[in-house]
Formats: structure tokens, sequence, C-alpha cells
């Protein structure tokens, strides 16, 4: 079966239904988001945390994740969005045409605009080349909190979280609330925020888990070559996050090689004309309320391409030195009217952020705070007015 729609977004988490809202609310025409799970929200639908303020009450009640999924979805819907879950998107067979698959059966969906809203995901424990047996037990952050919120489901008695990032100490309040014991946060960085009554182990990695049927323990190592083992029964990875970016890739979507996710200009447009991404489909994860925001600020860019605009040139590229690892957008076609995020990856001590073109310094400034992995900074994007279009690539870089 082969269906036409005005824009079709994959991904129904905040930044896909904030965008649907906006694009149905304006009159876009047939506004279709598709969504793999049997519900829309995406990974706030799992989370106990507050995510956004009650727009009817916005000084007396904060949401929580499922609240805030809702709230995005019936936002969508009221604007007259048609959001379809248990839907899949598993190719392309043209640049504008989507091949999805349901319980209905197969069908092709072609647009005038096609956004990807596909989200983040954490690395599994595979991925991560960490040795050792498959025994029951190990999940990541996205894993426990489905399985534990969603389905009622028990760990075991003595955890540990590998990582301690915001995301590593959301773990350790799902944990708890389970009823396990967290014996330690495991970290490779040398400094992180502690939580209290939970053991934190810098610099340290495990190097591998123990156990046949039932996780019994990991392994782990410090940096100056001490080594242990932890007994436990469950463990969680968390924090390494990427770009669910597989849809992109098969689309040919040109990547950028520090987000991993869709290389994108300042009003979200891919290097494919018509094609356009947000949300945490760009970068690692940030939180529901920059997606939501992200997917919203994108609105103008899908409408003008509806009425019939060109699609710019690609501008010049935005890259970044080391230590730091992405920044978003990685491309610049005209001013770009919203914050630049940046990342880097270890902490900073009061940066001196520059950023250059050719040799020309087009903004500098001194950070006054520290500056964690687990957060981004925000550029201003005032100097982006300077940026020659012709130029070689903008770089940015911290003293």
């Amino acid at each position: 079966m082969n269906r036409t729609v005005e824009v079709l977004i994959v991904g129904a988490g905040p930044a896909g239904l904030a965008l649907a809202a906006r694009l149905a609310g304006s009159g876009a025409g047939r506004v279709e988001v598709l969504e793999r799970e049997q519900e829309a929200g995406g990974v706030p639908r799992h989370c106990r945390h507050g995510l956004g303020w009650d727009a009817a009450r916005p000084l007396r009640s904060l949401l929580h994740g499922p609240s805030y999924a809702r709230e995005c979805t019936d936002a969508a819907v009221d604007a007259g969005a048609a959001v379809r879950t248990g839907v899949s998107a598993t190719g392309w067979a043209g640049p504008l045409t989507l091949e999805t698959t349901s319980p209905a059966g197969l069908e092709r969906i072609t647009a005038r605009a096609v956004i990807l809203a596909t989200g983040a995901r954490e690395r599994p424990r595979s991925a991560r080349l960490v040795p050792g047996s498959r025994p029951a037990g190990v999940f990541t952050t996205g894993e426990l909190q489905q399985w534990v919120h969603l389905h009622g489901g028990s760990v075991g008695r003595r955890a540990v979280v590998v990582g301690a990032e915001p995301v590593a100490r959301h773990a350790v309040r799902t944990l708890r609330r389970a009823g396990a014991d967290v014996v330690a946060m495991v970290t490779e960085r040398p400094r992180a925020g502690a939580l209290p009554g939970v053991p934190l182990l810098t610099a340290t990695t495990v190097a591998e888990l123990r156990g046949r049927e039932r996780l019994s323990g990991v392994a782990v190592r410090h940096r100056d070559g001490r080594s242990g083992v932890l007994a436990c029964d469950t463990v969680v990875f968390t924090g390494d996050w990427i770009p669910d970016h597989e849809l992109a890739r098969r689309g040919r979507v040109i990547l950028d090689p520090g987000t991993r996710g869709p290389c994108v200009d300042g009003s979200f447009r891919t290097r494919t004309p018509g094609v356009f991404a947000v949300g945490n489909a760009l970068r690692g994860v940030e939180r529901a309320a920059t997606a939501a925001s992200e997917g919203a600020a994108a609105a103008p860019a899908v409408l003008a391409r509806l009425a019939g605009a060109p699609w710019p040139d690609p501008g010049p590229a935005l890259v970044v030195r080391a230590p730091l690892v992405w920044v978003t957008p990685n491309r610049l076609t005209g001013t770009t009217g919203r914050p630049l995020l940046l990342r880097s990856g270890e902490p900073l001590t009061c940066p001196v952020v520059t950023v250059e073109q050719d040799g020309r310094r087009l903004w500098r400034h001194r950070i006054p705070r520290a500056v964690s992995p687990s957060r981004s900074l925000r550029l201003p994007a005032g100097w982006t007015a300077r940026v020659d279009p012709s130029g070689g690539p903008v770089v940015v870089s911290v003293a």
C-alpha cells in the first residue's frame, strides 16, 4: 500500500510530538507521527523524576515522566496530528519515501518533508566490550526503568551502577525503589559527584562480569593497577548514549563524526533535501525539555519547505577540537537564532571558549564555572552573523 502525507515524523518522543503539535496547529496538512512502541511519549514514559512544569499550574505542579509524556502526546493529537503507534520505519524506498511495517502490514509513505526524531539509546554491555558470561541481572538504565516502572519487575538484592552521570543517579533511585541495595557506583572518570550512602569508585573500570545463570559479581580494575571483585547480582550500565541513527544511515543521511547523529544546520535541516532531524536523534541524550524545544523550533523551516522554499547550500562545517567532543548544529547556513550546544569529553574549570574561521576570531568568552562532561554548554549564537558562508570550517576550541 502506498500513501502520501505532507509531513512524516519518525519518533513520538518529546521532540517529534512538539514539532507535530506546532505543524498541525499551523495548518500544515496531514502530519503523521510514527512510533514503534505501543505508546507514544518516548523515554519519559518510564521515568519517575520531574521533567517539566504543568502548563496549567507552572508554579505548583512538576510533571513526572509518564504525565509529561501524556501531555506531549495530547498536545499533538489535539492540534490535529495523527500519532500511530506500533509502526516501525524500516527503510527508504526513495528520497522522501519510507517503508513501514505494522500489525496491519507493509506500507510505503511519501511525504513532502520527513523528520527524524528517533531519539537516543544507551549502548548495551556488549557494545562496551565488557568480557565475561551472559548472566541474568545485567541492564542499561532504560531497560531497568522499563522493567521496574512499566512491567513491575523485580531486580536483585545487591546492585552495582556503572557510571556517575545524572542518569546513573536515576538508576540508583530506581534500584532502591525496587528494593535493591546499591553497593557501589563505578566510573572511569577521575572525579564525580557521589550519592549519600553509595560508595563511589572513580578512575575504575569494569573488567569482567562473573556468574553463569545469574550475575554473581563484577571484576573491577583501578587506573593504578589495583583490582578486585564486587559481589552483586545486578549491574546497570548507564550514560553511554548514542543517537538512534540506523534509519538515517539507511537513507544515506550524512552523519556528524562528533555527535554520530545527522549533520544539521541551525534550522535542523540535514544535507538531504526535505529531511530534517530534531531532538536526541542529533547526539547523545539531552533533557526532554531541550528535545521538545528543538522540535518546536524546527517548525518554521518545515513550513518553509512545504511552501516551496529552496533547500540551502550546506554552508561551512562547524567542528570542535579536543577535549571538546561535539557541537550542534554542525553546519551554518545563515545566522542561527538558537544557542548552540557544546559538549566536553572531560571536566573543565572555567574554560575559555574560542570560535574561529580561517584564522579570524569570531567569538571568545570565559565560562565562569566548572564544566561537566555530562552537561552541555550553551553558546550564544550572535557570532554566527559574522561567519563567511563561503569560508572554511568554523572551529570551536577551549584554552
